[in-house]
């Protein structure tokens, strides 16, 4: 419990870790245990940005000064703190679903695409039958990305329209992509929306072109 009960973990690359002689060589999704100055900390080859890096787990009290020792290692490479805002940003291009936009109790594993998760093989599970129907029919939407070839950044709750003005359904997250220097969008359509079909997003009663693709946006580098 002492471990795992600092304030918040921290997502940090490979640089700073290394300058506090804490452990880097693991696999993805590994885990080694460590210290720093004599507190404990757990360190996670994990994250949620589709880069590689690490999440820290320390102790409540070595938190402080642990994060203080990052940024003082980060500084000489030019690192700085970011918040949750680029998070979502560098998920969003990864094109990694959201807990409450882009997966909810009302939006299925099959529908946001992380079919993946679902252990099929099990006998029991809450769901398995809703959800092996729904796999059998096939669901009544899909996850898509849409990647804007106008100008202007979709947000989530923006309705999708196909070149007919028919509705196909709407963004989960949209953000405006650093990289590729335009609007990304993660959205549930109609099945009939298929990579490379052009849809508008309709961002405050304006029409924003886009393509339909498939996520990621931009490829991940966790590995």
């Amino acid at each position: 419990r002492d471990v795992v009960d600092a304030p918040t973990h921290r997502a940090i690359p490979t640089a700073p870790a290394v300058a506090l002689r804490l452990p880097t060589d693991m696999d993805y999704m590994a885990f080694a245990d460590a210290s720093y100055q004599g507190a404990p900390v757990r360190v996670c080859r994990t994250g949620y940005t589709g880069e590689r890096g690490y999440e820290l787990l320390p102790t409540w009290d070595a938190a402080p000064g642990l994060w203080q020792a990052l940024l003082d290692a980060a500084a000489p490479l030019g690192g700085l703190a970011c918040g949750l805002g680029a998070r979502d940003t560098l998920r969003t291009e990864a094109g990694l679903p959201l807990y409450g936009q882009d997966l909810s109790a009302e939006i299925t594993p099959l529908q946001a695409g992380a079919s993946f998760a679902v252990g099929w093989r099990k006998p029991a599970f809450w769901g398995r039958e809703a959800l092996l129907a729904e796999r059998e029919q096939g669901p009544v939407r899909r996850m898509r990305g849409l990647r804007a070839t106008g100008r202007g950044v979709p947000r989530p709750h923006m309705t999708v329209r196909g070149r007919d003005g028919a509705v196909l359904g709407e963004t989960t997250s949209g953000t405006f992509s650093p990289t590729l220097r335009t609007g990304i969008a993660l959205s549930l359509l109609d099945p009939v929306a298929s990579p490379g079909d052009t849809v508008e997003i309709d961002v405050r009663g304006r029409g924003l072109p886009c393509e339909v693709v498939k996520p990621p946006f931009v490829e991940s580098h966790v590995r």
